[in-house]
């Protein structure tokens, strides 16, 4: 662990600006920000995209023939799952990275645990959305259907893993076993996309990714369900952006509280 002088304000300054890469303007006091400007732009983006994405999902888009409007969920449904999967595969790269690397960098460690943080608030979205499609579509709110359950599965899994970040220990013991458990649990996601094909499930196949090719969407639900993953995959981008910088700083925190109750004990000592 680094350790930095606390009373050395322009170490302190220097290292905050290496863990964050966001420096703090001139003459502020006080923490700096997680913005940059191309945070700033992401943000931009993030909302132009998710206001045409409403502009198309409720307004433009044609109802589905046998769904009816309740296929207007479908433009968030499927967004926020297939990010929950790019989240998770995200985790599980960056704690391989963190493993295998010589360098053993916490950056890799943080990556993880702010992807797998957006994850599962994705997967969360993925399952009320799913609960309200099943009400007008199956009349009730939840089925133990294969796919239903292995989602639910694999929210738990990861808010176990978001626990297991929260136990005792170095930044480098929480590195290491987080590593492991992300390189596990990404297992379950085949699991869970290939539930509808491995079991009789109540829930539809995939009307994009289908095993024969065949695409069965009119082609404007089509374009609206692009413009969804787009927009929410902003969204990924810039929480994920702002929360491994939030996590920098939080580290830098902690360790900068170490050193002042190092600091503290040493002046006891010396004072005896």
């Amino acid at each position: 662990m680094t350790t930095l002088d606390p009373a050395d304000s322009t170490d302190a300054d220097t290292a905050d600006t290496v863990a964050t890469g966001v420096t703090e303007p001139s003459g502020r006091s006080g923490t700096a920000g997680t913005g940059t400007r191309f945070t700033q732009l992401l943000g931009l983006a993030t909302i132009v995209m998710m206001g045409w994405l409403v502009l198309f999902g409720i307004v433009l888009s044609p109802a589905d023939v046998v769904q009816g409007e309740s296929v207007r969920l479908l433009y968030v449904h499927v967004p926020t799952i297939w990010l929950a999967y790019l989240s998770f595969t995200v985790t599980a790269v960056a704690s391989g990275a963190y493993l295998f690397t010589k360098k053993k960098s916490l950056g890799w460690d943080r990556l993880a645990g702010a992807s797998a943080e957006i994850g599962v608030a994705f997967v969360a979205c993925t399952l009320v959305v799913g609960a309200l499609w099943g009400r007008l579509t199956w009349g009730v709110f939840w089925q133990w259907d294969a796919r239903l359950t292995t989602t639910a599965l694999l929210f738990v899994t990861y808010v176990g893993y978001l626990a297991v970040r929260r136990l005792g220990g170095t930044h480098q013991q929480r590195a290491k076993r987080s590593a492991v458990i992300g390189l596990l649990s990404v297992l379950l996601i085949p699991l869970v996309h290939w539930s509808v094909v491995i079991w009789r499930s109540l829930h539809q196949e995939a009307s994009v990714l289908s095993t024969d090719g065949d695409i069965k969407m009119d082609g404007l639900m089509l374009f609206t369900l692009f413009v969804g993953v787009v927009a929410f995959t902003c969204l990924y981008t810039w929480l994920v952006t702002h929360r491994t910088r939030v996590m920098a700083m939080e580290d830098l925190l902690e360790e900068s509280g170490l050193d002042t109750a190092l600091v503290a004990r040493r002046a006891e000592g010396v004072a005896r």
